[in-house]
């Protein structure tokens, strides 16, 4: 038999198991998709470790998955169908759904019972699918999808200028709703706001962008951030670490965390994980790869993991500024990037002020009171802008 485990890139966060994507009984291939595990952060599917036929389920639907547990086995294509009555009763068939099931609460995996808290749901109006009539998180969902499709008895009429929409939370909003809450609870938040010329970074892009397309990068600006962090990372040291209730741990490796947007779903944060070591192409076709992945749904818990550092690129969506952006626990320190917008402003040259029309944004950086002060703050940002502002052009 052939072992399958769950990831251990998976440590540090809570995975159940989603759904299974094969049958007991099926074959499959080396690296085909066998199962869907779900954290609060991201989707992930786990290969088939060799080609064979998948022999039994040990953790199925709902149940927690930590990391290097037994998933389930396979069996070589080419050995026999095993006659042992514990692997025909592993995937015994389902009975049909029924109320006369025990107690719901003695029914409930972790994950289900999670999920009825969240929306608010009596398990004893939900109809298990599960073995044994038990309930699964998909029941929980599809109860709330149709409770929120029908009216409450006493509810009052919709006001005439216009009627109400009821959208349930999904698991990553409501994962987004706590991690927040518990940020602004924990943390005393503070943001600087410096003003950033992007001239040189946009003649350089311009220049480049081709290049780095040729080997499989797209130049973003957002690469170009992540460099100038690194270097604002060696002048305030500190910025770059954890908070805890005992020390503070302040890293070598700089792993920054990007926040992409996944439309109406919230975003997601992939992290480029050793930033001081790339080169600025190293870090645009790491970006790259990361970007097209979330947006896919396709990234691991490694690759979401691990983050010392956070950008948030607001201004793409159009804001000038956001303060304060909420710090990703527990780590330090967040940075904001605004609008790029052209701004008239005051530069020397000659020895003489003159007029100058300049691509200008606000950067801001929000920090963890409890870690550094201001001196750190705008050492930080003072060198982050230099960065940028003095980018050369070769």
């Amino acid at each position: 038999m052939i072992d399958i485990l769950v990831p251990y890139e998976q440590e540090g966060t809570k995975a159940i198991v989603r759904s299974w994507l094969v049958k007991v009984g099926e074959p499959v291939k080396e690296n085909d998709p066998l199962v869907e595990l779900e954290t609060d952060k991201v989707t992930q599917e786990v290969p088939a470790p060799a080609d064979g036929i998948l022999d039994a389920i040990l953790l199925d639907t709902d149940a927690e998955a930590t990391p290097g547990a037994l998933l389930g086995r396979l069996r070589p294509a080419d050995a026999a169908t095993p006659t042992a009555p514990e692997a025909a009763t592993v995937e015994a068939p389902r009975p049909a759904p029924t109320n006369e099931r025990p107690a719901p609460a003695n029914w409930l995996s972790p994950s289900v019972r999670r999920a009825v808290q969240e929306h608010d749901v009596d398990p004893a109006e939900v109809t298990g699918t599960g073995r044994g009539g038990r309930i699964t998180r998909t029941d929980v969902e599809r109860h709330v999808a149709e409770r929120a499709k029908a009216p409450e008895p006493s509810a009052p009429p919709p006001a005439k200028s216009g009627g109400v929409t009821s959208v349930p939370h999904d698991r990553m909003r409501l994962a987004i709703a706590r991690n927040m809450l518990g940020s602004v609870t924990t943390a005393p938040h503070v943001t600087a706001v410096f003003e950033c010329d992007f001239s040189a970074i946009m003649a350089h892009r311009k220049a480049h962008k081709d290049a780095f397309a040729a080997s499989g990068a797209n130049l973003t600006f957002t690469a170009y951030f992540i460099a100038a962090c690194v270097e604002a990372m060696r002048a305030a040291p500190a910025i770059n670490s954890r908070w805890f209730d005992d020390r503070l741990e302040i890293y070598d490796a700089v792993n920054i965390g990007v926040g992409t947007a996944l439309g109406d779903k919230g975003l997601i944060v992939p992290v480029v994980h050793g930033a001081q070591a790339l080169s600025l192409l190293g870090i645009a076709q790491r970006l790259t790869d990361l970007v097209v992945r979330a947006r896919d749904g396709k990234l691991s818990g490694g690759d979401v993991s691990g983050g010392t550092f956070t950008i948030s690129n607001h201004g793409v969506s159009g804001s000038l500024l956001a303060a304060p952006i909420i710090i990703s626990q527990p780590q330090s320190a967040i940075l904001g990037i605004g609008k790029t917008e052209k701004r008239v402003v005051v530069r020397e040259a000659g020895g003489v002020d003159t007029i100058q029309i300049r691509p200008m944004a606000y950067v801001s950086l929000t920090i963890d009171h409890r870690v550094v002060d201001g001196h750190q703050t705008n050492t930080w940002l003072s060198k982050f802008v230099e960065t940028l502002e003095n980018w050369p052009l070769a």
